[in-house]
Order: C-alpha cells, then sequence, then structure tokens
C-alpha cells in the first residue's frame, strides 16, 4: 500500500493548498487535502475521527501537515491514530490563552462572558463561553513525533508559549524571523521549503 500525506488547511484556506506539498513526496505517497466542515472543535472531535479511520485503512503510512487552527484541531481529534510524523505551520497551540487575550483586548471579564454566552467585539471578534470552556475542559494531549515552524511575529501565539507547548511534547521548533503567523510571501515560502525538506 502506498503512503498517505494528509493536510489540514487554517482559517480560511482550503484543501487545494494540499498541492503545494506534492513536490516534496514520491509516487509511493498520496497526498490528500482534508476538506473539513467543523467551524468549532467539538464538531471536529467527531469530524477528523471520521476522516482519518477512512485514510489509515487504504493507506500503510500516515503524515499529517496542518496549518494554524487546523493544527489544533488535529490534535485534539487525532491523537490516538497511528500517524508517523506531524508537520505543524504556526500551530495553535493554547486556544484558552488565545480567547483570553482576545478577551482583554475588549475589555471583556469572564464573569461578562459567562453571562452572556456569546459576544461579538466591535472589531468583529466572537467571543463564546462555550469555546473558551471547550478549550479548558480539552487540554492537548499529543505524542506523536512532531515538528514546529513559527514566525518571529506571530500574533495570535508568543514564542514563550510555543516553546513550553514544543517542550512538553518533545517537539522540534524553527522560528523564522520576521516572520508572520500566516507564510504566504516568497521568502517565507522559501523559508518553508527549506524546514520542510529538512524534518520531513
Amino acid at each position: 500500500m502506498k503512503n498517505a500525506v494528509i493536510y489540514i488547511h487554517g482559517q480560511g484556506g482550503n484543501a487545494k493548498e494540499a498541492d503545494y506539498y506534492k513536490k516534496f513526496f514520491d509516487s509511493e505517497h498520496v497526498i490528500i487535502g482534508f476538506d473539513y466542515k467543523s467551524r468549532f472543535p467539538w464538531e471536529a472531535q467527531l469530524e477528523f475521527p471520521d476522516f482519518f479511520g477512512l485514510a489509515t485503512s487504504q493507506y500503510n503510512k500516515i503524515y499529517l501537515i496542518a496549518n494554524s487552527i487546523g493544527a489544533y484541531y488535529s490534535m485534539l481529534s487525532l491523537a490516538n491514530k497511528s500517524i508517523e510524523k506531524a508537520m505543524f505551520i504556526s500551530p495553535i497551540v493554547n486556544m484558552e490563552k488565545v480567547i483570553l487575550n482576545m478577551m482583554a483586548q475588549s475589555n471583556i471579564s469572564e464573569a461578562n462572558l459567562r453571562k452572556r454566552k456569546e459576544i461579538t467585539t466591535s472589531s468583529g471578534t466572537h467571543l463564546s463561553w462555550r469555546y473558551l470552556s471547550h478549550a479548558r475542559n480539552n487540554p492537548i494531549i499529543w505524542n506523536i513525533p512532531t515538528h514546529i515552524l513559527y514566525a518571529e511575529n506571530d500574533n495570535i501565539t508568543s514564542l514563550e508559549t510555543m516553546m513550553n507547548f514544543a517542550n512538553k511534547i518533545g517537539a522540534t521548533v524553527t522560528v523564522m524571523n520576521h516572520g508572520e503567523h500566516w507564510f504566504h510571501t516568497e521568502e517565507q515560502m522559501n523559508f518553508l521549503d527549506k524546514w520542510f525538506k529538512k524534518f520531513i
């Protein structure tokens, strides 16, 4: 059987982004973009395992590439799956902290969010008490060999948070100086390519 490389996009991305990674693999690997529908982690915890159940039955080894919130959903949903290696690009590794930071920026207290259940801030950010509670009650437990690409100017996750997480799970972290959360410029993609070739 061939091996599968499964790509999971971030928010605003799409499954076609998987095609970018075809250049790194030979004919013994099938590149699959996962066109998931989940908008919340509790939805992902149902949808992702079902998809991977089908994939693992058809292929030998499974490699995972995931971006941003796609990595977060993957870690919540697939920790007990047979995955050879994970390559995470700007993963969200502490959703509770992300939500609390957004609340602080909008001057919204936990008591207020708990009372109102959902709040849309003046900047358009949607905050949910259920989401915050879910993040707290479902900590990431991840033991799959993992390599992380992180950008110095990531505006969602701090370097300290990323390093603490990586040390906890035994992952490598490669930092791109002056990079952004979304790797998309020519310089950023060249850096990503070198990182990917080194660790895949």
